[in-house]
């Protein structure tokens, strides 16, 4: 049953809130047009995109630099950060990171599954965290047979500016130039990325997505330039993306791109590893499955909060960067704040009128730039480690607020989606993976099936001209 009511609003222009100095020279918005195919001009869409943070090589995936959302790595590996403490033996931690690995002139063929597909594809790479230049000895990209194997004749070496070698500054994105590849929807890419230096050798943080809910096996070859091998040498894997920042395909000019802006229940937590189950996964199945043809980019990742860093920056500080200028965006969905609410533990602040004003200036920034965007009601965590009954008391009222404050252009329900009716403080039961915080399999199923899909239908027709 779908969840989600559409309503017209005015869009009152906006001043946009700054994104702190090191993310803004990080913006890149690829939104030029592409070639014409018969007699169509074509754009550039995302089809995958994930969440770039700061992390040190050799630390716990999970934790920035010296605890911090960015910054230098120090020499001793010290995270600086320790994992919340469970509030009772009724309330678990979350789990413990296993550290990423060191990068050493190797490769790594790194898996990414779309959710549009197109005939031309290219890659972002980005060092956006990097305090020192990246050097790119060689990159790569195909359709993934099994594992660590490409199928035959899909394999397509990456320029970027007609280079096959780059050094990417400090801060900075490269993109790769235009491949002839047919790329389907729905389908796994292999990209890789060939890295002659040594990760660790400086104290500059590396640029990934890490966490608990990256969840997508990526190989890692012995010594050497292994990039474009049919079947290339694992010497190891991890479950982090290194290095990636989205993928995009040639599409018709009416086809655009939704963002899910979130933190780990967006990022899809919990979730089985290498069955893209995430909430944007499912929700990309169920377009696709109607012929609705509009990419789904995941901008989530794990302890994302509105207003505060954690581990990474705010929702407000990287709305531009990992929103805005997605190529081809033209909707919004956000699924946050229980962040907001869980890690303030005992302090009065954040309110939840703080965490409404944070939702305010995500929405007033979106249209400000012609996007539609939807607020989803925050789902139910009674038995989470962070837990109370004071911060349920903020989860209702900003709930409340995103149900009946008509800032939003609808609102999608995803508590309605999970909650036990018996006990609406709580998940229902078969959608607990035990943790009481984030669904299962089945309960990010739930919440993608809570989304009216006819939303997206026309969806360029009925939004901006943003090209």
């Amino acid at each position: 049953m779908d969840c989600v009511k559409d309503r017209s609003m005015s869009h009152l222009l906006s001043l946009r809130v700054p994104a702190i100095v090191v993310l803004a020279v990080s913006i890149f918005s690829a939104q030029s047009p592409g070639r014409a195919q018969g007699g169509r001009l074509h754009h550039w869409v995302g089809t995958w995109a994930t969440v770039p943070v700061a992390r040190c090589p050799g630390r716990p995936a999970g934790q920035g630099p010296q605890g911090k959302a960015f910054g230098p790595c120090d020499s001793q590996g010290q995270s600086g950060q320790a994992a919340p403490a469970a509030a009772s033996q009724n309330r678990p931690a979350p789990p413990a990171q296993a550290p990423l690995p060191i990068l050493n002139n190797q490769t790594m063929r790194q898996i990414a599954r779309t959710s549009i597909g197109g005939d031309r594809v290219r890659v972002v790479l980005t060092n956006v965290y990097g305090t020192a230049p990246l050097k790119i000895g060689a990159a790569h990209v195909g359709l993934r047979e099994k594992d660590a194997a490409i199928k035959a004749g899909s394999g397509r070496a990456l320029t970027f500016s007609g280079n096959p070698a780059i050094t990417i500054p400090p801060g900075s994105v490269m993109v790769s130039d235009p491949v002839a590849l047919a790329v389907p929807p729905l389908a796994e890419l292999a990209i890789d990325v060939y890295l002659p230096g040594d990760t660790a050798e400086t104290s500059s943080p590396i640029t990934v997505h890490a966490g608990t809910g990256s969840l997508q096996t990526n190989y890692i070859s012995p010594s050497g330039n292994h990039a474009g091998a049919p079947t290339m040498p694992v010497k190891e894997t991890t479950l982090a993306w290194f290095f990636l920042a989205r993928v995009e395909v040639s599409a018709p000019p009416e086809v655009g791109a939704i963002v899910a802006l979130g933190d780990s229940i967006t990022d899809g937590s919990q979730s089985t590893a290498n069955t893209n189950n995430r909430w944007p996964d499912h929700l990309a199945r169920r377009l696709a499955a109607q012929n609705i043809k509009m990419g789904v980019l995941n901008a989530g990742f794990s302890g994302n909060r509105i207003l505060e860093d954690g581990t990474g920056v705010s929702a407000l500080a990287r709305f531009d960067r990992d929103v805005l200028a997605q190529t081809g965006v033209t909707h919004v969905i956000v699924l946050e704040g229980i962040n907001d609410i869980g890690m303030a533990r005992d302090n009065t602040l954040p309110s939840a009128a703080d965490i409404i004003a944070g939702h305010r200036q995500l929405i007033e920034r979106a249209h400000a730039q012609g996007l539609r965007i939807y607020g989803a009601t925050l789902t139910p965590f009674e038995g989470a480690f962070y837990w109370s009954p004071e911060r349920e008391a903020k989860r209702k009222a900003v709930n409340e607020w995103i149900r009946t404050g008509k800032a939003y252009d609808g609102v999608i329900d995803f508590e309605a989606a999970v909650r036990d009716p018996n006990n609406p403080t709580k998940v229902l039961p078969r959608f607990d993976p035990g943790d009481h915080l984030h669904p299962n399999d089945a309960g990010y199923e739930a919440l993608a099936n809570a989304i009216n899909v006819d939303l997206f239908r026309a969806a360029r027709d009925r939004t901006s001209t943003r090209q």
